[in-house]
């Protein structure tokens, strides 16, 4: 089974990476789905996504739990039944969780592509990425700032909660792999950690409260 990767950002969570390279069939095995997650299963036309949403399954696994662990909010949020906190993800064939026992966490998978240059202006303020050498660079920021906003929206599962007005992402260098964040939402701010990463043309982030 093709854990691809597992990260320990603090002593309370760990992330878990997955790479889909399994056909169906082996997904499927020692597999349990609750009612709910088997009709959101058979629901899938694409079989990318069915392998995808398996192979978390098996991230749950490798975290030490089962599909009856885990239950969705009406937002859509997941939860665990032990109270513990994870956020789930996935992309192409990349698949990833996070769990922490102690803090509200959230992660993203994306492939860096250029049509985030299309839409970056809906979620940052395209000015700040002009110093840049190339596209290729952009492309590779935007992906970083757009995860880490897809992150924090996870976390906070408010309706409303604008990329562009209300999350902002400091400023960073590829080689820190960290940075920071803020909501600002109704007048309420919360800070957070930003991680990223980058692997096989993809790119993960993810986000711990502080």
């Amino acid at each position: 089974m093709p854990l691809f990767k597992t990260i320990t950002p603090n002593a309370a969570t760990q992330v878990y990476i997955w790479k889909v390279e399994e056909s169906l069939e082996e997904l499927s095995q020692n597999v349990n789905l609750t009612p709910h997650c088997k009709a959101r299963f058979e629901s899938m036309k694409s079989e990318l996504h069915r392998r995808g949403f398996l192979s978390i399954r098996h991230l749950l696994h490798q975290a030490g739990y089962t599909d009856q662990d885990l239950y969705y909010t009406e937002n859509g949020k997941p939860h665990l039944q032990d109270g513990k906190h994870i956020s789930i993800t996935h992309s192409y064939n990349f698949t990833a969780i996070i769990i922490s026992d102690a803090i509200e966490v959230g992660i993203d998978i994306e492939m860096q592509r250029d049509k985030i240059l299309r839409i970056a202006s809906r979620f940052t303020p395209l000015k700040e990425y002009r110093t840049l050498a190339n596209d290729d660079a952009v492309i590779r920021k935007l992906t970083i700032v757009w995860g880490a906003k897809e992150s924090l929206y996870k976390i906070y599962g408010v309706k409303g909660l604008s990329f562009l007005q209300h999350i902002n992402v400091t400023d960073f260098d590829f080689d820190d792999h960290k940075t920071d964040a803020i909501i600002n939402y109704h007048g309420n701010q919360s800070k957070y950690a930003i991680d990223f990463l980058e692997f096989e043309g993809f790119t993960c982030v993810y986000a711990l409260a502080l």
